[in-house]
């Protein structure tokens, strides 16, 4: 385990914590709407990716109430691990209802129609939801926030369906392919579980206290996005020159 190299002050966590909340409110207000449009559009025009994405912002919304509740307390950290749960199980019910919609219209059960209202919402989060996503997350790793950053990768996946649902709903549209909008929900079920198991186990992470260039010292399975020059530094040790 290891430790940040940059304690906070008070204030500078205050400042923060008080950031997250808004970025929360933020998601809400807009995924309501989102999941209201989307709903209605896919039950509409028969859509499983559709529905799968209107039921991804009512699950972004339960997220981000669970991470609101979080940071209402006076010991945010306390409740942690119990948001990561709530943020992973709502990842999990994503993907169980889509692929089971997305099953149904491959066999046959129903073919999508074409969907204006469902390609303009999907552009529209294709463009809000990577800025929210990323002042979330940025605010949520100096914090060292795991909840923060694990809310703000559910709203990074909004940015992944609303790209895989923009294209299945044009290759509907213009080709007639109705099997492109039960193939962009299967893909958009995958991701659910990936993000799903990864808020389990802590790993959506790489909440680090500090610049950015310090995520090195994050959890494990972030490597990936960590700066190579970053040295972690481990618990009951003290960086050099200190």
């Amino acid at each position: 385990m290891t430790a940040p190299l940059r304690a906070l002050s008070p204030e500078r966590r205050g400042v923060l914590s008080r950031r997250i909340r808004l970025f929360a409110a933020a998601t809400i207000t807009y995924n309501v709407i989102e999941a209201v449009v989307a709903l209605w559009a896919g039950n509409v025009a028969d859509s499983a990716a559709l529905i799968g994405f209107g039921l991804d912002s009512v699950i972004e919304v339960t997220s981000a109430l669970a991470l609101s509740w979080q940071f209402a307390s006076k010991d945010p950290e306390r409740r942690e691990q119990l948001t990561l749960r709530i943020i992973a199980v709502s990842f999990f019910a994503l993907a169980a209802f889509v692929a089971a919609d997305s099953i149904r219209a491959l066999s046959g059960a129903g073919e999508a129609q074409h969907s204006l209202p469902g390609i303009v919402v999907a552009a529209l989060s294709l463009a809000i939801m990577p800025v929210l996503s990323w002042a979330q997350r940025r605010a949520g790793r100096e914090l060292g926030s795991r909840t923060a950053v694990a809310d703000s990768k559910q709203t990074l996946l909004c940015t992944y369906l609303s790209a895989v649902l923009l294209v299945g709903l044009v290759l509907n549209s213009i080709m007639g392919w109705w099997w492109a909008d039960a193939g962009a929900a299967l893909i958009i079920a995958g991701i659910a579980v990936r993000e799903g198991i990864n808020a389990w186990r802590g790993d959506a992470c790489c909440a680090t206290a500090g610049p950015a260039e310090q995520d090195a010292a994050c959890c494990a399975g972030c490597q990936a996005e960590s700066e190579p020059a970053a040295v972690p530094v481990a618990l009951g040790t003290k960086p050099a020159g200190r």
